[in-house]
């Protein structure tokens, strides 16, 4: 800091933008500094950081410049209401990218599985945040896999109404496993674990050989893979964790590793 204000170099390097964005916001009048030296070069204070940060704020979400001005020049709004626009804002973005990774989820479950679907099936069955890109992604973790052969096999023959049979048992099955998850059922209790078991007969009844093995592996996803941990988040916070739980704590009691705790002694 010189002069009591800041450079336009120190700027953009605080605000991680080039000297050329800052020069045009100041050319369209979205950020003037309030100072300047006698040579004439600009000097920043406080004041316009904070408001480069909402500018910043508002470009990240999308917004256009014009737009942006507009709401920042609007006298009637405080800087506490701006922060809870803000907050709203990024709330309702959250929202929005926790349906998309739903969608995520049901799309790789079934490219994975080989849908013969038309893309306006698709979109229709998985939703309009589906992509088809998904599909390559499916295909180049799975594909040299015996589930993803076995599920080809199987699942080849299907039409839209077997995808939506299977979505429609999905969708019942998340809503019994959040039941028991908020009535406080324990991962390792009976409940949960018969449960945890439907989910992985679903799996074998409709796409592959769903072993313990697998179904651990699979539990492990849900928790590395932020979108499938987005998905049962979104149905419940915590619940992608207490599933995972039930999964393992299932597999362990039917594969007798588990000889004695609660739920031996349902």
């Amino acid at each position: 800091m010189d002069g009591g204000g800041y450079s336009v170099g120190e700027v953009a390097k605080i605000a991680k933008v080039t000297v050329r964005t800052l020069h045009h916001y100041d050319e369209i009048g979205l950020l003037a500094p309030r100072g300047r030296t006698r040579a004439g070069y600009r000097r920043y204070h406080d004041t316009d950081l904070d408001r480069l940060q909402r500018i910043l704020f508002y470009r990240e979400l999308g917004f256009p410049l014009e737009e942006i001005a507009s709401i920042l020049d609007d006298d009637s709004v405080s800087p506490s209401e701006h922060l809870r626009r803000q907050h709203q804002l990024l709330t309702d973005r959250i929202s929005h990218l926790q349906e998309l990774a739903a969608a995520v989820e049901h799309a790789m479950e079934a490219q994975k599985m080989g849908i013969q679907l038309t893309p306006e099936e698709k979109f229709e069955v998985f939703g309009e945040a589906y992509q088809e890109d998904w599909e390559t992604e499916a295909e180049q973790r799975w594909g040299g896999t015996a589930a993803w052969a076995q599920s080809q096999r199987r699942t080849g023959g299907y039409v839209k109404a077997d995808w939506q049979r299977i979505k429609a048992e999905t969708d019942a099955l998340n809503a019994r496993l959040v039941e028991a998850f908020t009535a406080g059922e324990p991962a390792d209790g009976g409940a949960a674990m018969d449960l945890a078991e439907v989910h992985r007969q679903h799996i074998r009844d409709n796409f592959y050989d769903c072993t313990f093995e697998i179904h651990r592996g699979l539990a492990a996803m849900y928790l590395a893979d932020p979108r499938f941990t987005a998905t049962y988040e979104q149905l419940a916070p915590g619940l992608a964790q207490w599933l995972h739980d039930a999964v393992l704590a299932n597999a362990a009691l039917r594969t007798g590793e588990w000889p004695a705790g609660p739920a031996a002694k349902r």
